[in-house]
């Protein structure tokens, strides 16, 4: 009877123990109407009245524990197609991202993509899961002009 008694201990113990839980980000992609400004200089890391950004990346947490995140994109606007790439930077105030200036967008691969939710329609959604260290990342839209007009933002994993 001793086999029958561990083995019902062991089932017990699998079934009541908890399953590691993802972190859940919510992420809305929103612009303000209207088309990109070619000459808006609201990058990451530049000098900018953020204030008057006409796209955005809001994140309802910016401070999250390492270990799966998961993104739970949405794209709010009415009439642009968005997009939103992860990845790491050092210094969240000083670094600026590899911008490549004749085609309106940050080289993905320079920068460090760790993973994207890829274009997504007016009002459609998307997530994705990554595994993260401790560090400073940011997150941002790569559609071409997006970025200057201030659709970026970070999170910091703990």
């Amino acid at each position: 009877m001793q086999p029958f008694k561990t083995g019902l201990v062991l089932v017990l113990l699998a079934v009541s123990a908890p399953a590691s839980a993802n972190t859940i980000v919510n992420v809305k992609l929103w612009d303000k109407g209207g088309v990109a400004n070619p000459d808006a200089k609201m990058g990451m890391g530049m000098p900018a009245n953020m204030s008057m950004a006409t796209m955005r990346i809001k994140l309802d947490q910016t401070v999250v524990p390492a270990g799966k995140v998961t993104f739970e994109v949405q794209n709010s606007s009415k009439d642009a197609v968005h997009e939103m790439i992860v990845v790491p930077v050092t210094d969240v105030k000083k670094t600026a991202l590899p911008y490549v200036a004749n085609e309106n967008r940050v080289n993905e691969d320079a920068a460090g993509h760790l993973g994207e939710v890829s274009e997504l329609d007016p009002g459609k959604t998307g997530s994705l899961t990554l595994d993260l260290k401790p560090g400073n990342y940011a997150v941002f839209c790569n559609i071409p002009g997006h970025f200057m007009n201030g659709m970026w933002a970070t999170i910091l994993v703990k």
